[in-house]
């Protein structure tokens, strides 16, 4: 599917370039372009969720008619993949910074990619539905990379890639979903207090008033790591 991809796009580019190109006017739309076609539906998923992007929408926020996007993108699908990639972009940490083990490195990945997923909720409901992009992969290379530098054996890599990729997004998904105000937290804790027979561990840790998200993340992503250090 890739390569016919590849070639669709490969075969428009060749058509463009036999048109003359548009000249700008002052003030006017910068010229249509895949990256500007993504970007703004990055901002309409952002804005309208999965449901919201619809080529017309695109077209309409381009400021230009909905066949004018197939020059650059194939379909909806293609650009849900392609938006779904821009955002899982990995960098990596600042020059600045230097960690001292593979740890430092493996958690600054992962912070790294539930921010970038929070930051656009939408994309960590599609990313199990689409093909893996380049970006995504990317960052799961390196993470194997990193990984195997520490000792995980390749018997164990697989399990272990799926493991933080399992907490990552179960992470994501909760924390993008449970969004009850204070008072919501402290009125369920209340009631949970009526069943503190039924429930009374729970109800004595107050885990429904507890939203530390980030806190709880980094501690339960040392849990992880911790066994998958090597013996």
């Amino acid at each position: 599917m890739a390569a016919k991809r590849s070639g669709s796009r490969s075969k428009r580019s060749h058509r463009i370039s036999e048109w003359p190109q548009p000249v700008q006017e002052p003030g006017s739309e910068p010229p249509l372009s895949r990256e500007r076609i993504v970007a703004t539906a990055v901002e309409l998923l952002d804005a309208q969720g999965i449901d919201g992007l619809t080529m017309r929408r695109l077209a309409d926020r381009l400021g230009s008619g909905v066949m004018s996007l197939y020059w650059h993108v194939d379909n909806k699908e293609d650009v849900f993949d392609l938006a779904l990639d821009s955002v899982l972009e990995y960098r990596g940490p600042p020059q600045i910074v230097q960690y001292q083990d593979w740890r430092g490195e493996v958690v600054h990945m992962l912070e790294d990619w539930r921010a970038s997923m929070l930051r656009h909720p939408w994309s960590a409901s599609l990313l199990p539905r689409r093909a893996l992009g380049p970006n995504i992969l990317s960052r799961l290379e390196l993470l194997s990379k990193t990984l195997s530098r520490a000792g995980v054996t390749d018997a164990d890599l697989n399990v272990a890639i799926w493991s933080l990729w399992n907490y990552v997004m179960g992470a994501t998904i909760t924390r993008a979903s449970f969004d009850l105000s204070h008072d919501d937290r402290a009125a369920a804790q209340q009631r949970l207090e009526h069943f503190s027979e039924c429930y009374p561990t729970i109800e004595r840790s107050r885990l429904l008033l507890d939203d530390d998200w980030d806190g709880a993340f980094s501690k339960g992503l040392g849990f992880l790591l911790d066994g998958l250090s090597p013996k």
